[in-house]
């Protein structure tokens, strides 16, 4: 399911990022990487998401979450 479905407080794994090739090497230099937990911290009505990754905060628009593909933990 796209990370865009999850609600805060939800802790999701990384499955695939589908978007072209800069962009996921920039959130993959970002610490999203298949495989790796996140958790969603807040999940904003205008599409902002700000999530826990590997203790850091990360801030990712609505369009980014749609093509970040994900599993609950």
């Amino acid at each position: 399911m796209p990370l865009a479905m999850t609600g805060p407080g939800q802790e999701v794994v990384l499955k695939a990022i589908n978007w072209g090739p800069k962009m996921k090497k920039r959130l993959q230099d970002m610490g999203l990487t298949p495989g790796v937990k996140v958790s969603v911290i807040s999940n904003n009505n205008n599409g902002a998401f700000i999530l826990d990754v590997r203790g850091s905060r990360l801030v990712l628009g609505g369009m980014v979450a749609h093509q970040i593909l994900v599993d609950i933990a």
